[in-house]
């Protein structure tokens, strides 16, 4: 993609939008429509484009396979340990009520936790299952064990 200028500057314009709407519906998803879910695959989309338009290996170079490998467990780590916390508060598994003084409180702060290991999950498995589909080679119609006579 290096000859398509006009491509290249329009997903840099473009890219930065997509982040801030993805946090926007991430924030969002307790007041109205969206969540954790929406806002993972939001993101991952940034960087889905990222990396059609400059390239896989730099893709790569932005987001390395361990940091989506740590995003993926520390987003699990996140839903659980909420529900682990409200047990520990002596309430049931995710009971936000348990996390504030008010349990208004509680259960705003337990879906804004909730939803955020929600969507970094999402997000990274989504580039992570971008990356293992982009990465692979296609198959040619010559089998190389032919060639070599075996």
């Amino acid at each position: 993609m290096r000859n398509h200028l006009v491509l290249r500057v329009i997903a840099k314009l473009l890219i930065p939008f997509i982040l801030v709407f993805a946090l926007y519906v991430q924030f969002h998803g307790d007041y109205g429509p969206g969540g954790g879910f929406q806002a993972g695959v939001i993101f991952a989309v940034a960087f889905i484009l990222y990396a059609l338009i400059y390239g896989l290996e730099n893709a790569r170079r932005v987001m390395p396979p361990t940091w989506l490998r740590a995003g993926t467990a520390l987003g699990v780590l996140i839903y659980a340990g909420t529900g682990i916390a409200t047990m520990f508060l002596g309430g049931k598994f995710l009971d936000y009520s348990r996390l504030a003084h008010d349990a208004s409180h509680g259960q705003h702060y337990g879906i804004i936790a909730v939803e955020f290991g929600v969507g970094l999950t999402v997000a990274s498995v989504m580039v992570t299952i971008f990356f293992v589909f982009a990465g692979r080679q296609r198959l040619t119609d010559e089998d190389p064990d032919e060639e070599n006579g075996a």
